[in-house]
């Protein structure tokens, strides 16, 4: 388990993309979009919904038009922050504005496997080992499923997903695979369980939940149903954008992001509609189309930038923001898996997006490496120590000590050097040795990263979860599965 959550909280760092008349002309082109042309909930309710709320609806394409002040009126009842809970309550993320958490990434369908090395289809295991060795660093602070358990039958994989993870773990899970009303309500008496019955989950939600839109301009008919019901329970809620410049979206980089922004808007402003004043995010992971290939990226310049302008955007309508930042399109833990993720987290920190995504993966979301993983949380940890900036004060001038010194001496042994340097930066993957270590050795991060993991494997699982509790998890699945 680890000791605790390495967030990034307060930066002295930041990053000014866009000015405020510029996010205004994105807000004010979003509504034009959602009023004139239009988004597309495939679902009776929502369209019920939108119509008693002043939209016009045809019912024959499912195309809602909803004018501007009526989303403007809806997105303010969202609160500006709340709690994700754990089981743990010293693991709880504060969604205040001034944290910045990292999360694993979910929907990878293949891993690379830890003893084999082997590229293979995953499983249920895999997402509870996964959950093991994130567990196990305080650079993640909560769990996106990162895995689909395939070795599961599809109407139930996704609680099977979330058992193997609770049963390890006591942080914070999102999850990105519930659709639907059955599995929903499922998922919610599983959480329910953890927080101690529905009331108190509401209090305390230890799932938050994650549904995709459709680029472009539409909606997923099972994804609102499933959004619906959870906001009804309390659990926050999120709709995540992946609008790529040239084919779901406009080549334009200011285009794309006005038809996510009105996709992840239309959406939140229905939950409010629905159920007014409950825990919603915005979620975005845009990027622009491999010219080449026309395939989705994973990476570059406009997925920075990106990262970094849809955090304006939640903070222009005071919600959190989850956003995809870690997730490569590099094939293997190299020179441009650490270009990729150096970047898009640093953009992402430097506008203080509230939960980054992405730990872990490769090839754009599809391919999980344990090696990356580890690599990611050292990337993360080199980010909360630039982002604290740098203190000057009395003590941090020391003026004192260098009188001691003086010309010529050395610091090594003052006693302000014991006290401060503890809190200068220790890598523990990158490679600091003498050129002649490495010579004669010739490893490196990746065999370094990879024993690790397989030594936090090789050590007895905690157990933090009841058995009686896994076994009433099972119970509910299993009733899901017989229909």
């Amino acid at each position: 388990m680890s000791p605790g959550i390495r967030s990034i909280s307060n930066p002295k760092l930041s990053l000014n993309l866009l000015t405020k008349g510029e996010i205004r002309q994105l807000h004010s082109a979003t509504l034009e979009v959602i009023e004139s042309v239009g988004v597309r909930f495939p679902l009776p309710e929502a369209l019920n919904l939108l119509e008693d709320h002043g939209a016009r609806v045809n019912r024959d394409t499912m195309v809602a038009q909803i004018p501007g002040d009526i989303i403007e009126t809806y997105i303010a009842k969202a609160p500006p922050n709340y709690t994700l809970a754990a089981v743990n309550p010293d693991l709880d993320l504060q969604l205040d504005g001034n944290h910045s958490y990292l999360g694993t990434d979910g929907c990878g369908v293949e891993i690379i496997d830890i003893f084999s090395g082997e590229r293979r289809r995953s499983t249920k295991q895999d997402v509870s080992d996964v959950a093991r060795v994130a567990d196990f660093l305080d650079e993640i602070a909560f769990h996106w499923v990162p895995l689909s358990a395939q070795d599961c039958p599809p109407e139930s994989r996704a609680l099977h997903e979330l058992e193997a993870i609770w049963s390890v773990s006591e942080k914070h899970v999102q999850t990105e695979t519930i659709l639907g009303e059955r599995q929903m309500q499922a998922a919610i008496e599983m959480a329910a369980i953890l927080a101690g019955g529905k009331e108190a989950l509401r209090k305390k939600p230890v799932l938050s939940i994650m549904q995709c839109s459709v680029s472009p301009l539409a909606h997923d008919g099972g994804s609102l149903e499933a959004g619906l019901i959870a906001a009804e329970a309390g659990l926050p809620v999120g709709f995540m954008t992946m609008a790529s410049c040239a084919s779901t979206g406009p080549a334009t980089l200011a285009g794309n992001l006005v038809v996510g922004n009105a996709e992840v808007i239309s959406a939140l402003a229905l939950m409010q509609m629905a159920y007014p004043g409950c825990p919603v995010y915005y979620a975005a992971a845009q990027t622009a189309m491999d010219l080449m290939t026309g395939a989705y990226t994973g990476g570059g310049p406009e997925d920075f930038l990106f990262g970094a302008a849809t955090n304006l955007l939640a903070d222009f309508y005071n919600v959190p923001l989850s956003m995809g930042a870690f997730a490569t399109g590099a094939k293997e833990p190299d020179w441009q898996a650490a270009v990729d993720n150096s970047f898009s987290s640093f953009m992402a920190v430097s506008t203080l997006s509230d939960m980054l995504l992405g730990a872990g993966l490769l090839h754009g979301s599809r391919i999980f490496s344990y090696e990356m993983l580890l690599m990611d949380a050292e990337i993360w940890s080199i980010l909360h120590a630039m982002f604290k900036g740098i203190d000057v004060n009395q003590e941090s001038l020391a003026l004192d000590v260098i009188r001691e010194v003086g010309p010529g001496g050395t610091f090594l042994t003052q006693r302000h050097t014991l006290e401060h340097m503890g809190h200068l930066w220790l890598p523990t993957l990158m490679d600091r040795r003498p050129y002649s270590v490495w010579e004669e050795k010739r490893d490196g991060v990746r065999e370094w990263a990879l024993a690790r993991a397989r030594q936090i494997l090789s050590e007895e699982p905690s157990e933090p979860l009841d058995p009686e509790l896994k076994n009433e998890f099972l119970k509910i699945i299993e009733i899901v599965e017989q229909g």
